[in-house]
């Protein structure tokens, strides 16, 4: 060891010791102007040669300055470092390891020529005698893109470079070739490459291109192309490719999909353009050709403001042709959709939001393979405006809906509707809180306000009618001891511009037109005629309610329980109402039979909110609810351990009697329940009991059940019990990243072209879902209805590799299958092999397909189906 001193020393030499006790050396190159003048003290160990005969102070400053450096160079090397000032090169072998800015270099041996700004980088030679065993191929990061291959030479000043046998890892997928030259710009010349998205050391898949340029992060350029499995090619080549490199959104053709569709012939569908126009808007044309003639047309524009507005616009029109133009079944069946999505944030308060879909009756049945679709029978469509006033505690909404019935071609539209609601005040408060023990403190009021026009469009016959309806509440909530008392008004005004007028012609036995407004009654017909004239209804309703909450707590500190409780909620109400029906109320018209019978009417009751409740009321009410909890105890040896709450059960009944009533004061008993254990089993019901007898027609008589008929009669009974529970993911590594696309247009693609099936999570080893539902209901004591269902998903790894998946519904009382689906998928590791299979229904039949499951590649795929479209009818 010796030391010497250099004044504006540019090298630095040391020596750290390694784990195994090998020495290794690192060098610090540093340009003369990144440090101060001064003295500065080298070490240099004797087993490093430095050849300093022509050296000197000048000499060494001027290594960086005319070699260009202007930031630290750092080496070093596991076996020995030969420095030579004066040829201004250095020489690093074993592990060899050289970094510049952004460039790291690995490697057996590397040679760095300061002169030309260039390193070079070979392997290792593990044995003398045979030049093909070698080891510590090189390996170059230039801005965080990895380059490996046998033989690299770089300058690291132009960033140009070769690569002799190379390979490269971008964004999902992987280049090499013989030669790889990279420019300036950051593209790559590649000669004789390979380009595939298959991750193993001898990829399952890959294009081979005699000539290749790559862009990173856009695409990859070749030409002549043989696509190969397992290095045998595909006999026929592609002269010219573009393979896209970028993630997320980007403009490109839309490959179609090919298939054959019964008694419309063979098709290719999907086939079109996707245009991102920018960040904040895009659009998708696309095309379908059968062979007989028909062809579909759709667009797709999407748009989106970060935090303000996001939404699409769809259209869509299909014309299918049926037969061969001289057969004489030949049909033309024209279909179109028009469908408007949009949410927007106007203001903290307030928001326009949008969901219109006009389409044809036929046009889901004929564009869509999407069981939910298939089976719906109504559309929707509203469109909504809100608004909130939070300091006044008010809001307002404005609103258009439409229903369409795909079957019948019905149509009912509200246009518009329009609301208002004010929360709860208190008028006699002097704060927000009170402060004060008089009843009339706590008095509040609440108020709403709704407009409504509908139109209905039923069997082409238009029927418009509007109203306005004002609802007004006050109640108040003293307590008496442990006793909450509830008295309560309400008032209810509706305004019409209609109302009816209904009459009898006495004339022979006829036809009866009930939708026309007549109706027969042996010789009477009795006519409805709608009459232009505002009306009035008001009506109220008030009462007074008493209930408390009673508790009883079961200590067991075992098991893991500290107790379970058991709430108990009585409540008792007293509710009085007129009867509007009374002739001074004007509300109810009467006409007259030919038997003499008068026959009482509601005068609104076609009004949309209907017209005044006839019947005097004085109902006392009955409710009674039960609440099973359980609280967990706490392991006293585990700090991080709390106590939990679970509810076991709820459980209510409620019963009403009415003391104005002339007969059957009791209403039926009302009975619900539910639980749920965990995020597994969830188990609800509910049942109508009544306490009178029947006649043959169903209708309660007047007589109440004894003890020998029982004390309840069953109605309605409805019962469902859920279950699921999936196995946990066999992989830690989880991705819950979020794409741009992800958060603001959803996660799934409306381009992945006709089948949109997402692929299986190989990740969870099973999955079970099960849902049984029974419905009983007795409407007369002779007659009854049953519906009892039961649908199971079922996934489970066959292997680590297979997945197996069933799922269906099965009509217990009718013993049939509805929709039953099987499907097998295998990951065949950068492919993956989807197996469908719609054993019975209208849609039955199967696809199979193999592709690829890079999402750049997603196009790249085998398909076999046979009447996966329509099926036998």
């Amino acid at each position: 060891m010796f030391k010497t001193t250099l004044s504006f020393l540019t090298v630095i030499a040391c020596f750290t010791i390694l784990h195994s006790g090998t020495r290794a050396r690192e060098v610090y190159i540093v340009s003369p102007d990144l440090i101060s003048t001064g003295s500065f003290l080298i070490q240099i160990d004797q087993a490093i040669q430095v050849d300093t005969s022509q050296s000197d102070s000048l000499n060494i400053d001027s290594l960086a300055t005319d070699s260009g450096i202007d930031s630290v160079v750092y080496a070093r090397g596991k076996d020995s470092l030969l420095f030579k000032i004066s040829e201004k090169k250095m020489e690093i072998y074993n592990e060899a390891y050289m970094k510049y800015k952004l460039t790291e270099v690995k490697g057996g041996k590397i040679y760095v020529d300061f002169d030309k700004t260039e390193m070079q980088a070979f392997p290792l030679q593990t044995d003398s005698t045979d030049t093909s065993k070698i080891s510590q191929l090189p390996e170059l990061i230039d801005m965080g893109e990895k380059y490996y291959g046998t033989r690299m030479r770089y300058n690291y000043k132009t960033r140009k470079g070769y690569i002799t046998f190379a390979r490269s890892e971008s964004t999902e997928a992987t280049y090499s070739g013989a030669k790889i030259k990279k420019m300036e710009d950051d593209s790559y010349f590649v000669e004789s490459g390979v380009f595939t998205t298959c991750e193993a050391d001898h990829p399952h898949y890959a294009f081979f291109c005699m000539q290749m340029k790559v862009i990173p992060d856009d695409k990859v350029i070749a030409k002549w192309i043989w696509l190969t499995f397992s290095s045998v090619p595909f006999p026929v080549p592609v002269p010219f490719g573009v393979f896209p490199l970028q993630k997320g959104r980007r403009s490109g053709i839309l490959a179609p999909v090919f298939g054959n569709r019964e008694g419309f012939g063979r098709y290719f569908s999907r086939f079109g353009y996707f245009w991102a126009i920018n960040d904040y808007m895009d659009l998708t044309l696309t095309g379908d050709y059968y062979t007989r003639g028909g062809y579909g047309i759709n667009s797709a524009f999407r748009y989106i403001k970060r935090y303000s507005f996001q939404g699409s616009l769809e259209a869509g029109f299909t014309r299918l042709i049926a037969g061969e133009t001289e057969d004489p079944d030949r049909s033309v069946d024209d279909a179109w959709r028009l469908r408007w999505v949009h949410n927007h944030t106007l203001t903290p308060n307030s928001r326009f939001d949008a969901n219109i879909d006009f389409q044809s009756a036929n046009y889901s049945k004929q564009n869509s393979i999407s069981y939910n679709d298939l089976l719906r029978t109504t559309i929707y469509s509203n469109l909504t405006y809100y608004q909130n006033w939070e300091e006044f505690g008010a809001s307002l909404t404005a609103n258009y809906s439409r229903e369409q019935n795909l079957e019948s071609g019905d149509i009912s539209e509200v246009l518009p509707g329009v609301s208002f609601s004010k929360s709860i005040f208190y008028p006699f408060r002097k704060g927000l809180v009170s402060n004060s023990d008089s009843w009339y403190d706590n008095l509040g009021i609440t108020y709403s306000g709704q407009f409504q026009n509908i139109r209905k469009n039923v069997s082409d016959v238009l029927d418009v009618r509007g109203g306005v309806r004002h609802n007004i509440s006050i109640s108040a909530s003293p307590k008496v001891g442990y006793i909450s008392i509830t008295p309560s008004f309400n008032y209810q005004e509706l305004w019409y511009n209609k109302q009816i007028n209904r009459f009898v012609e006495a004339t022979p036995g006829s036809a009866n037109f009930y939708n026309f407004g007549l109706f027969n009654t042996l010789n009477d017909v009795i006519v409805t005629n709608d009459v232009e004239e505002l009306g009035f209804v008001r009506t109220f309703r008030a009462g007074i309610s008493a209930t408390t909450k009673i508790y009883g707590i079961f200590p067991i500190n075992s098991f893991g329980i500290a107790a379970v409780r058991h709430t108990l909620i009585p409540r008792i109400g007293y509710d009085y109402q007129p009867d509007f029906a009374d002739p001074k109320w004007g509300y109810y018209g009467v006409y007259t039979t030919s038997t003499g019978e008068e026959v009482k009417y509601s005068k609104f009751e076609r009004e949309i909110f209907g017209g005044a409740p006839r019947g005097e009321q004085q109902s006392i009410n009955f409710s009674l609810s039960n609440i099973f909890e359980m609280k967990t105890s706490v392991d006293p040896t585990d700090t991080t351990d709390l106590e939990k709450k679970i509810q076991l059960l709820n459980l209510n009944a409620s019963l009403g009697y009415n003391i104005a009533a002339d007969s059957l004061n009791f209403t039926n008993l009302f009975l619900d329940y539910r639980t749920q254990i965990g995020n597994i089993i969830n188990l609800s019901g509910s049942s109508v009991f009544s306490l009178y007898d029947w006649d043959e027609n169903g209708r309660d008589v007047n007589k109440m059940l004894g003890w020998e008929g029982g004390l309840l009669r069953l109605r309605n009974l409805n019962f469902s019990l859920s279950f699921t529970y999936s196995a946990t993911q066999t992989s830690s590594e989880v991705d819950t990243s979020q794409t741009a696309s992800s958060i603001f247009y959803g996660g799934a693609s409306r381009y992945s072209g006709i089948y949109s099936d997402e692929d299986p999570d190989f990740t969870i080893p099973w999955s079970l879902s099960l849902a049984f539902n029974y419905t009983f209901t007795r409407q007369t004591p002779e007659i009854s209805t049953k519906f009892t269902n039961i649908r199971a998903d079922i996934n489970f790894n066959l292997t680590k590799n297979w997945k197996f998946s069933v799922g269906g519904n099965y009509d217990i009382e009718n013993k049939e299958f509805a929709a039953p689906q099987i499907s097998i998928s295998r990951d065949l590791h950068c492919w993956i092999m989807n197996f469908f299979w719609y054993p019975i229904g209208t849609y039955r039949g199967y696809r199979f397909e193999i592709k690829v499951k890079a999402p750049q590649l997603r196009d790249l795929k085998l398909e076999k189906s046979d009447n996966f479209f329509s099926g036998k009818r």
